[in-house]
């Protein structure tokens, strides 16, 4: 029995019903005593996140801001958005969705010197938060403290070992989309470079993508080495290029790559985009001349805080034994390094 049933059943509205049930001082005695006892006898009972949600959209939004989320992550600044515009975007989605919800957001610093984590819960006890937004950390391997097991958590990426609610890019998604915009552009001999920590970090998703695709669409043997590089070493690119001879080309890199690749394709003396198409997936990518997938960050900073007020609704606190993973798809940037349609 939902509550819409149980005003048929009392004959009054639902708003009434509601009001009755949460004891509103403008429902009378009588009938707040009525529909309760016809809740008891029909077996009605509130959902619980519902009671919470409009307990917090009912308090004044004065008051409402005094609810606080903590932001934090394992890097060696409070504020590691600062030095990184994807980061930014990030940070920025999260704070426009705060907002729009009723939260404000309070950065504190894991690494902060002479804190530890006693000390850190102490302070989320003391100032009464309940929800961590976390931004990863620089060390893949790192563990998430059990020392914070009171707060509801939701990182973004997989840079976290332990099993947590998090948002991360679609990267799978995003390197089918771009082997089907290099297919509809008349490309049939796509390679691939990827940076090792691009790589490392999307969990070798880019590579499986990959290889996958082009054995489906173009048969065992369609696809090409994979080159691997840390930084663009456009030496080593020449020679691969010259010995598998691609049509196209997929890199998967830090923006900070993206000049000294306009260079490298320079030095290797070929016509972008009629002899070789260069497609970029990367954080950042407009503003860059490619054609490309950038990730989302906005929108990956607003789910990240959706999914955090959806667990707190919940009463999900903790390391979760079964992790919810959101992975938010990139967006198409068009540039002039591939052909037109």
């Amino acid at each position: 029995m939902n509550l819409r049933d149980l005003a048929r059943i009392a004959q009054l509205s639902t708003a009434a019903v509601s009001l009755a049930l949460n004891d509103s001082p403008k429902i009378s005695r009588e009938t707040k005593l009525r529909v309760k006892k016809l809740a008891k006898q029909n077996g009605y009972k509130a959902d619980a996140r519902v009671v919470e949600l409009m307990k917090h959209l009912r308090t004044p939004r004065d008051l409402r801001k005094s609810a606080c989320f903590a932001v934090i992550s394992f890097y060696d600044s409070l504020r590691p958005w600062s030095r990184s515009l994807h980061l930014t975007r990030v940070y920025q989605g999260m704070s426009q969705r705060s907002e729009q919800l009723g939260y404000r957001l309070e950065p504190l610093w894991l690494k902060e010197p002479g804190m530890n984590n006693k000390r850190f819960r102490s302070i989320l006890e003391t100032r009464g938060i309940d929800g961590l937004l976390c931004f990863g950390s620089p060390d893949l391997s790192q563990e998430f403290p059990s020392e914070f097991d009171r707060c509801a958590i939701v990182t973004q990426g997989l840079s976290i070992r332990t099993p947590l609610h998090r948002i991360i890019n679609h990267a799978y998604h995003d390197t089918i989309e771009a082997l089907l915009k290099l297919h509809e552009r008349g490309y049939r001999r796509p390679g691939i470079v990827l940076g090792q920590y691009e790589d490392i970090r999307s969990a070798h998703t880019h590579s499986a993508a990959y290889l996958g695709w082009c054995e489906l669409n173009l048969g065992r043997g369609g696809d090409l080495p994979i080159i691997r590089m840390n930084d663009l070493d456009t030496n080593e690119l020449t020679r691969w290029y010259k010995r598998h001879k691609p049509d196209s080309l997929i890199i998967v890199h830090t923006p900070s790559i993206l000049g000294e690749l306009k260079q490298a394709l320079q030095t290797i003396g070929v016509n972008v985009p009629k002899d070789l198409g260069v497609l970029v997936i990367s954080p950042v990518v407009e503003g860059s001349g490619f054609s490309g997938i950038q990730e989302n960050q906005v929108v990956m900073g607003e789910r990240a805080v959706e999914l955090l007020v959806a667990r707190i609704a919940n009463q999900d606190f903790g390391i979760p034994k079964t992790p919810r993973i959101e992975m938010v798809e990139g967006h198409w940037i068009e540039g002039n390094t591939i052909r037109e349609k």
